[in-house]
């Protein structure tokens, strides 16, 4: 008895460190990758996920097309996206190409392949993580952000939170060095990220002179407020001493003061609830506050469609994947017509009756700095409002007194409020829903871009004296706000 029982003993010892041998020197992965890698990491896996599945149409795969690099990954490597660029000596293609291991698909990392002049072949010089994890929203692109034409690769995405992240490296100072690529900006925000391209000289564009930095500028959640649309914009400057993007300048920006409880029903990222609310045709509107009919979007989730309008060309994309935000819906299309263009549509909620979008596109998914799809859009219609607004031409350089001082409405669209010395400017409008006159003022803040609009029903009385009573326009219609009225008398010119 006591024979048997050290043999057990002894021939379980090895069994585990056998085991543990097998471990170590990852023979399980070969076993396991060997058969699938070589199917696998020509092209890019997206996980289908309740509303991220594809409705199985000819032509309409995820990401398709096939991808390759100039020298095969490793066996347990998947390949995500490649974008190519000219090598600054201009003799050969040079690649940068994201990638997960298979054996850890939660991070994403990406890789350099350069070709080696002493040697006459490929290689790959460098490595490094990204903030990104989520495989269906990875975009590459390479952009001139610090203004001195030495590119930087810009990698953007989402992470397991949801979160919208971008990491960003630039070629260090030691040229020579191959593999010498620094972060120079990492960032992980539960709102937006946007890179705020600014005008360079006709000197820069000839390539005479160096030219400005481009800003980030990432959009967070406010946590101190109890309105959930407030949010807190943080800028970021690129520093050359520090060789590193460094935050300046933080603003809060207030959101619009919905009602919470229906907020939180359209932001709690249940399953169809802010894909119905936005499936509906959506006018542009001016930074101006002007509604703009020639360009609007039509959203169809039922039809796994999106219909882009403007400078009268009309636009179909296959809506493919979505998940839900912070504030919204993060969603990537295809177009029908030419597969290899993609579209990212980041759509976050202002009110009830307007998003804001902002959108990436490029045959290979590039992060597009400016877009004109870019803005906020207005609701044309509901299933519960069937008359949609139109718009009423402004007063003609009209002046009223009122309690909040002397407002002047011009010609130009903009007006200003003068009260005891201060003078606040900012752009209106006169638009009807129905039978309703309504007047939307938007105040010209130093908020960046920031809005905080206002709506106001307009009732006319004996001696053009104007009553403005604050309404709110959401999905059922125009709701009283039981304000006490503004009244303008007009002022003799």
């Amino acid at each position: 008895m006591k024979k048997t029982f050290t043999g057990f003993f002894i021939g379980a010892s090895l069994l585990c460190v056998l085991f543990i041998i097998v471990l170590a020197t990852g023979l399980w992965k070969r076993f396991f990758y060997l058969k699938t890698d070589e199917r696998i990491k020509t092209r890019i896996v997206t996980p289908e996920t309740g509303s991220s599945s594809d409705s199985g149409r000819p032509g309409q795969r995820q990401w398709e097309d096939s991808l390759s690099t100039k020298i095969p990954l490793e066996n347990n490597e998947i390949l995500i996206a490649v974008i190519n660029k000219e090598s600054e000596e201009g003799n050969a293609e040079e690649q940068f190409a994201a990638y997960i291991n298979a054996a850890a698909p939660e991070n994403i990392h990406i890789t350099f392949i350069g070709y080696d002049m002493q040697s006459g072949r490929y290689r790959r010089l460098w490595n490094a993580p990204t903030a990104a994890s989520r495989v269906e929203t990875i975009s590459l692109s390479i952009h001139d952000l610090i203004g001195d034409r030495n590119n930087c690769v810009i990698v953007t995405g989402m992470n397991s939170r949801n979160e919208h992240t971008m990491t960003i490296f630039r070629k260090g100072p030691n040229q020579a060095k191959d593999d010498a690529f620094n972060k120079i900006a990492e960032l992980q925000i539960d709102g937006s990220i946007i890179i705020q391209e600014s005008g360079r000289s006709l000197a820069y564009q000839q390539g005479l002179t160096t030219g400005q930095s481009y800003n980030i500028a990432a959009y967070n959640h406010d946590s101190t407020s109890g309105n959930i649309l407030d949010q807190i914009e943080t800028i970021y400057s690129y520093n050359p001493s520090a060789g590193q993007y460094e935050q300046i300048r933080v603003t809060r920006i207030p959101g619009s003061q919905i009602e919470q409880r229906r907020l939180r029903e359209l932001l709690s990222g249940t399953p169809g609830v802010f894909e119905s609310f936005i499936n509906d045709l959506w006018y542009y509107v001016s930074p101006q506050g002007t509604i703009d009919s020639r360009q609007y979007i039509y959203f169809d989730p039922a039809g796994r469609e999106i219909i882009f309008f403007g400078e009268e060309a009309q636009q179909v994309f296959h809506w493919q994947s979505s998940m839900h935000t912070r504030y919204g819906l993060y969603v990537r299309s295809q177009n029908i017509s030419i597969t290899t263009l993609l579209r990212s549509i980041d759509i976050e909620l202002e009110s009830l009756d307007s998003i804001r979008l902002r959108v990436n596109e490029d045959v290979r998914l590039p992060i597009t700095i400016s877009t004109t799809w870019d803005g906020s859009y207005r609701r044309a219609g509901t299933v519960n409002q069937e008359r949609p607004a139109s718009r009423i031409m402004p007063a003609v350089d009209a002046a009223y007194d009122t309690s909040w001082g002397r407002i002047r409405f011009n010609n130009t669209g903009d007006y200003t409020i003068t009260s005891s010395g201060t003078v606040s400017k900012g752009y209106y409008v006169f638009y009807r829903v129905g039978e309703t006159n309504l007047l939307e003022l938007r105040p010209d803040d130093a908020n960046n871009g920031a809005e905080n609009r206002t709506v106001y029903r307009v009732d006319a009385s004996s001696n053009a004296v104007l009553n403005l009573s604050r309404v709110r326009i959401g999905s059922t219609g125009i709701q009283d706000m039981q304000e006490p009225p503004v009244t303008l008398t007009p002022v003799a010119n």
